[in-house]
């Protein structure tokens, strides 16, 4: 009967995890086509005249530039902390027999044999490993940055404001992404207590994300007001 047990967690996960694949589909489909809708592209905007205006004025600026990536260095590595220690914590239980890993299967649905908690355990595993390894290469080129934001200006360097922005926007680019597979190990934390918790999670968490990810009604407004004034500007 084991077998018709994990008839939800067949259904449900893979739906789970298809509605947040599809909504981050869709949020890249929109920093790539409408980017000042969304923070991901005004922010990234913002980042580009920011090394810009630290690099022209850099005898100034320098130690705002180097305190500023500095705080952005220190999420990173909290983020990339806390996913070692989880998965140091998960290789743990799967290596023990304590139990802990048995889940509270007398109320919630779902399989919850031998092979089922290692797949779930297994899961968070990867996620989290792979969480780790975006805030670690994150942390690599905002190292890199640290040292060319302070590069002096000249003509013939190929050290430019548009390089250090390009590796700028990959960092924080792989610390989205760590962030975005840490938020995803929670509802996959709750596969432990079955299925269906899993896809209330997934669906609860995509408003969320959409509030977090998309510009307010007035500041839609005030990015068309500034298209059409450019535009205007132009004829």
């Amino acid at each position: 009967m084991e077998w018709r047990k994990c008839y939800l967690d067949m259904m449900l996960v893979p739906t789970a995890l298809m509605i947040t694949m599809a909504y981050h589909a869709w949020l890249w489909n929109k920093v790539r086509t409408q980017p000042f809708t969304t923070i991901i592209g005004t922010n990234a905007s913002g980042r580009r005249f920011w090394v810009s205006a630290m690099m022209k004025d850099n005898d100034k600026k320098n130690i705002l530039a180097v305190q500023t990536l500095r705080n952005t260095i220190m999420g990173s590595t909290l983020m990339a902390t806390t996913s070692i220690l989880l998965c140091a914590g998960l290789a743990a239980i799967i290596s023990s027999t304590y139990s802990v890993k048995k889940p509270l299967n007398d109320t919630i649905y779902g399989a919850h044999g031998e092979l089922m908690i290692a797949l779930k355990y297994v899961t968070l595993l990867l996620i989290f490993l792979f969480s780790f390894l975006g805030h670690s290469l994150s942390i690599r080129f905002m190292n890199q940055v640290t040292f060319l934001v302070n590069t002096p200006q000249d003509p013939s360097s190929i050290v430019t404001p548009e390089y250090v922005s390009e590796l700028l926007e990959r960092g924080f680019i792989l610390n989205a992404v760590g962030n975005r597979l840490f938020y995803a190990a929670l509802p996959l934390l709750l596969w432990i207590f079955g299925p269906v918790m899993v896809f209330l999670c997934s669906v609860a968490m995509v408003p969320v994300l959409y509030n977090l990810d998309f510009v307010s009604s007035s500041g839609k407004q005030k990015v068309a007001d500034k298209i059409g004034s450019d535009a205007s500007t132009l004829v």
